[in-house]
C-alpha cells in the first residue's frame, strides 16, 4: 500500500536500539528510505540490516549527537545516499537514575549535552541541508513526560527534555519561514532497553528490591493500564513525519497514556 511516506529521505538518531530502531522500521515499512543513526554503529547496521531483510531501504550512520561535525557529516553522507533530507528525527538521548541531591555537575552536563544541545546541533544541520535543497521539511524531536513534569531521581533527564519542549518551540518559529515544521513527541513509561538499564539503577540505589518492581511502580498512575510498547509510539511519529502533519508546529504531542494531562 502506498503512502505519502514513499521515497521520503529520513534520519532517525539513536536509532540502534529502542523507540528509535521502531521508528525507523515503521517508516521503512510504510516506503520511505531511512537512516538509521546511532552512536554504536553494530547495533544500527543489525537495525538497518533487518529492515532490509523486511524489503525496506535503509542505511546504517555512526553519529556523535553532541557533535556537530559527527551531525554535519551524518546529513551530508544521507543527502548524498538519498539525493535530499526531508525528515530528521532528533531522537538519541540518555538517562541515569540519580537522587536529587546527589546529581553533580558532571552528571547533569553529560545528560545536557547529548538530549539537550544534541537536539539543537540536529535540528540546525538538518535544517541547513532543508534550506539549501528547498521544499521545506520536517524536523521531530523526542521529548518525554520528563518535559513536562519534574521528577527527583532525574533531575538532569527532566532538565534536558523540558529543554527539548524549548527548542522545539524556538525552531518552530525560526524556521516557519522555510516551510520547516518543528514538533516533538513525549512517551511516558516505554518497555525498551533505557528501562531495564533504569530498573537495575532503581535496585543498586536501594529503591526497589526486584526487578520489574520500578516500571510497574512507575506506571501505576497510567490511565490506560499498561506502560507503553514501541508499537504504541510509531503511529505519532509516522503522522509527524507524513504531509497530514503539514499544519502542526511548535506542538508537544503526548503518547503516555494518560500519564500527564495538558
Amino acid at each position: 500500500m502506498s503512502s505519502d511516506l514513499d521515497g521520503r529521505s529520513i534520519i532517525v538518531t539513536g536509532a540502534g536500539r529502542g523507540i528509535g530502531a521502531a521508528i525507523a522500521a515503521d517508516l521503512a515499512a510504510k516506503g520511505a528510505r531511512v537512516a538509521v543513526a546511532d552512536l554504536d554503529r553494530a547495533t544500527a547496521e543489525a537495525v538497518a540490516a533487518h529492515i532490509r531483510r523486511q524489503s525496506g531501504e535503509a542505511k546504517a550512520f555512526e553519529v556523535d549527537v553532541a557533535q556537530r561535525e559527527s551531525v554535519r557529516g551524518l546529513v551530508a553522507g544521507v543527502a548524498e545516499a538519498f539525493g535530499r533530507l526531508d525528515v530528521m528525527f532528533n531522537n538519541a538521548g540518555i538517562s541515569k537514575t540519580l537522587n536529587f541531591m546527589d546529581t553533580t555537575e558532571a552528571d547533569f552536563e553529560r545528560i545536557m549535552r547529548v538530549n539537550g544541545l544534541g537536539v539543537m546541533i540536529g535540528t540546525q544541520e538538518a535544517a541547513r541541508q532543508m534550506i539549501a535543497q528547498g521544499g521545506g521539511g520536517k524536523i521531530v524531536n523526542t521529548a518525554s513526560i520528563a518535559g513536562k513534569q519534574g521528577y527527583p531521581l532525574f533531575a538532569a533527564y527532566c532538565a534536558s527534555k523540558f529543554a527539548v519542549v524549548a527548542l522545539t518551540q524556538a525552531a518552530a518559529r525560526a524556521l516557519a519561514e522555510h516551510r520547516i515544521t518543528v514538533n516533538c513527541f513525549a512517551p511516558g513509561v516505554v518497555k525498551t532497553e533505557l528501562w531495564q538499564q533504569l530498573d537495575s539503577e532503581f535496585m543498586d540505589l536501594g529503591l526497589t528490591k526486584e526487578a520489574g518492581q520500578a516500571i510497574n511502580e512507575f506506571s501505576a498512575s497510567i490511565l490506560i493500564g499498561r506502560p507503553s510498547l514501541p508499537a504504541d509510539i510509531v503511529g505519532t511519529t509516522a503522522f509527524l513525519a507524513s504531509k497530514a502533519s503539514d499544519y502542526v508546529t511548535g506542538q508537544t504531542i503526548m503518547i503516555d497514556g494518560g500519564m500527564v494531562l495538558t
